[in-house]
């Protein structure tokens, strides 16, 4: 049995109840920051998170500490169990899950996990060593251990690894962006990633304004992975389905985008950050989201499965106790890649338009039709006669994300695995895999600053 499975199983023997259930979070990761080329702001974290679920009378209490101790045990279970009593009852709480098979999946890289707090500051210098510009950003890594017992019989547990660098070179009149993440030491590469970022800045000096107005757009895999995230949280959430105020509200079954756009949700792709069980203990499994254009499902937990009623079934996403108001989210993304060889042949195919490196300052102004507002930042270019030519300052923009997926002309082959965690709350590491996209709609409203620091 891990050490997490143990500390899980002791926690639930102090539960008093007529369910409970224990989640085992547990972490040891180091993150090196780097501003103006110089290592600032080092972080080390080794930590285990209990948070005790108990049921009684249909009520459910929720406590979490850090003691693992027998004591520290024994106040945690009460303060759940006084939760409990003077929670109201919750008619769309729908039990403790019950055991399941779990898939075998990859997700853990010894190399990873061994590497010492000495080696994540060696990886962050050799981002630095390899700009020649003044480079902004960090290297992380982490090691997550995740364990789920119940009284149901829930007996699960996971360790995962995690690697990201990233990094910004910008001077005045210049900036770039570069970033890698992935679950194997090997798959990241801090110099190789300055140099790019180091490469785009350079490309961005003399940056000219822009006329507002709709342009056919390349975005890198950072920009539309931002871009989908933004829309996927209301869109393909089942909460937002239930409350009708997401955009898959009424057109399950529809052709509303492109048929070159096929999304799905996959924590068990070994090519992203692979996942064996949602914080419910289910499976996880891939869901089809979208196929050929057609809005095929969303994400459902066991909540919102029963709230549904009929037939519906979890797949496997509910969130963190602590954070089921949100309801499922999607944490594993995967777009489908299409024929072209790079950007650059996007480009060709857009002919005229713009190229669009990251965006920034993102905001959902209307959830149900999709509406996000934003910048462009860190590398924005014209495209003229099919190649990428003037740099541009960073452009506002609001856009109907629909809209913008209904015409594509062209995706990537190759997909990148895109970071979506931020580090501020405890390391449970996600990512999109996504490919690099053409679109022929992006509504440019306004500039804002040159690029720089």
């Amino acid at each position: 049995m891990s050490h997490v499975l143990d500390l899980a199983a002791r926690a639930l023997r102090e539960a008093e109840g007529d369910e409970a259930l224990v989640l085992v979070h547990g972490e040891r990761s180091g993150l090196a920051r780097f501003a103006g080329s110089e290592v600032h702001q080092p972080t080390l974290i080794e930590n285990e998170v209990v948070e005790l679920q108990i049921v009684r009378d249909g009520q459910v209490g929720l406590a979490a500490a850090n003691r693992t101790d027998e004591d520290g045990l024994r106040e945690l279970a009460a303060r759940a169990g006084e939760a409990a009593d003077s929670a109201p009852s919750d008619p769309d709480f729908p039990g403790l899950a019950p055991p399941a098979d779990t898939l075998e999946v990859q997700g853990c890289d010894d190399a990873l996990a061994d590497l010492s707090p000495e080696e994540q500051a060696r990886l962050a210098a050799a981002a630095i060593e390899a700009s020649d510009l003044d480079l902004y950003g960090f290297f992380t890594s982490g090691v997550t251990e995740l364990a789920l017992a119940s009284t149901t019989g829930l007996e699960l547990s996971q360790r995962l690894t995690d690697a990201s660098v990233l990094t910004l070179a910008a001077v005045d009149g210049a900036s770039g962006y570069a970033e890698q993440t992935a679950w194997r030491l090997d798959g990241v590469d801090p110099a190789e990633t300055a140099r790019a970022a180091v490469a785009k800045a350079e490309r961005t000096r003399g940056a000219i304004e822009l006329e507002p107005g709709t342009y056919a757009t390349v975005f890198e895999p950072y920009a539309f992975a931002e871009l989908l995230l933004y829309f996927a949280y209301d869109a393909f959430g089942a909460l937002g389905l239930l409350e009708e105020r997401s955009y898959a509200s009424g057109r399950i079954g529809e052709k509303v985008f492109d048929e070159r756009f096929a999304l799905a949700d996959d924590a068990v792709d070994p090519r992203g950050l692979p996942k064996a069980f949602d914080f419910e203990g289910t499976p996880k499994r891939r869901v089809e989201l979208v196929e050929n254009g057609v809005l095929r499902s969303v994400l459902w937990d066991r909540a919102t499965a029963k709230r549904a009623g009929g037939e519906q079934q979890t797949t496997g996403h509910a969130p963190p106790a602590s954070m089921r108001h949100w309801g499922p989210v999607p944490y594993a993304l995967s777009v489908a890649g299409g024929e072209a060889e790079s950007t650059e042949e996007l480009a060709e195919l857009v002919g005229d338009g713009i190229y669009v490196t990251r965006l920034h300052y993102l905001s959902i102004v209307n959830p149900r039709e999709g509406v996000i507002t934003g910048m462009t930042r860190d590398g924005t270019f014209r495209i003229r006669g099919g190649r990428v030519a003037d740099p541009l300052v960073n452009l506002r923009f609001t856009v109907t994300v629909p809209d913008l997926l209904a015409e594509l002309p062209g995706l990537t082959r190759d997909r990148v695995l895109v970071n979506q965690s931020a580090y501020y709350d405890d390391r449970y590491p996600t990512g999109m895999l996504v490919p690099g996209v053409a679109t022929a709609r992006f509504d440019v409203t306004g500039v804002g600053a040159g690029p720089g620091v």
